[in-house]
């Protein structure tokens, strides 16, 4: 499925922040990494931040900061759900990422 130039554009401008955050050091990597984790997660399937490293090869940490980010306004406040997997005290979460209807895709 291919995806309208408004939702490319998301990433292509995206705007990171952050006390550590340096433009030139880290735009790529991060503007990469949300891309990545958006693609495979668009499918609305539940995983653990496990799950989306073994796939994107992308730390845990910088995963749920991603989500998070897709959350955001700037990146068109996504929803993007959390629940527990398993055994309720293991503290164990998934993820899933759900479709904008008002995206238009090909």
């Amino acid at each position: 499925m291919k995806q309208t130039n408004k939702q490319l554009d998301i990433f292509k401008d995206a705007k990171f922040n952050g006390s550590d955050y340096d433009k030139t050091l880290d735009q790529s990597r991060l503007t990469g990494q949300i891309k990545r984790i958006y693609e495979l997660m668009i499918d609305g399937k539940w995983r653990t931040l496990r799950e989306i490293e073994d796939i994107t090869n992308d730390p845990q940490a910088s995963i749920s900061a991603q989500l998070r980010h897709l959350r955001k306004k700037r990146f068109n406040s996504h929803i993007v759900n959390k629940q527990r997997r398993g055994e309720k005290t293991s503290g164990l979460f998934e993820y899933q990422l759900l479709k904008d209807p008002n995206i238009i895709t090909l």
